[in-house]
């Protein structure tokens, strides 16, 4: 199972920086960032913060509570049902609208591709 600490330690290295080099960005030092990243140390709030805001993930994949990332940026596309797709698309959009039709087509597409 993994902890705050292994995945501060996969962020990192995702991004192939180094301890100190990192450590800098949030202006620490190696030797701190090496006990988080240990489970030796528990990170501040506002070091998790920084995480989430600089790797764009959500603080509960950071807390280990999913594994999926879902930060601002990350493009997750969930399966969904064709039925209940469509189901949810007609009740957002009115009919008497000229640019209903094309973007419910948009939509559609969105996720078909996904």
């Amino acid at each position: 199972m993994p902890t705050i600490g292994s995945r501060l330690k996969e962020l990192r290295a995702t991004t192939g920086k180094s301890q100190d080099g990192l450590s800098k960005l949030f202006e620490s030092n190696q030797s701190t960032l090496n006990r988080y990243e240990n489970d030796q140390s528990d990170v501040p709030n506002r070091v998790l913060l920084w995480y989430a805001d600089y790797f764009d993930v959500s603080m509960d994949y950071i807390y280990c509570r999913t594994d999926n990332p879902q930060g601002k940026l990350y493009n997750y596309k969930p399966h969904i049902p064709n039925k209940d797709l469509q189901q949810f698309i007609e009740m957002c959009f009115d009919k008497d609208s000229p640019m209903s039709e094309r973007l419910k087509q948009t939509i559609v597409s969105m996720f078909e591709e996904g």
